[in-house]
């Protein structure tokens, strides 16, 4: 089936080839969308590179959507979105649209 791909959750040692299959199957087979569960998890800091430009040129054609703890993939987000527990049992939802986010000087404000 041309619009389900799933690929499990892999160690260290294969998470390129992986992240590369499955860009090689989108590149011949595009979704509309696609949940990456912490892809990045494994690969260093040039291969979290290397992904973000290959989600930014996918992202053309694909939305993501994406479970990640690493700063350098949420960076390359249009849309940030989470849940925090300020309080002991009080979860609150939170989405951060990035544009608005630089626009309003958060980027200044975070360096």
């Amino acid at each position: 089936d041309c619009n389900t791909h799933h690929l499990p959750a892999v160690p260290a040692k294969i998470a390129v080839p992986a992240v590369a299959l499955l860009m090689a199957v989108f590149k011949s087979c595009p979704s509309p969308f696609c949940v990456l569960d912490e892809v990045d998890a494994a690969l260093d800091e040039g291969n979290v590179g290397r992904f973000t430009d290959l989600i930014r040129e996918f992202s053309e054609k694909t939305q993501f959507i994406m479970i990640t703890h690493h700063k350098r993939t949420m960076a390359c987000a249009d849309v940030l979105m989470g849940i925090t527990m300020s309080e002991p049992g009080i979860s609150t939802r939170m989405a951060v649209r990035m544009e608005d986010w630089v626009q309003d000087g958060g980027a200044q404000k975070a360096a």
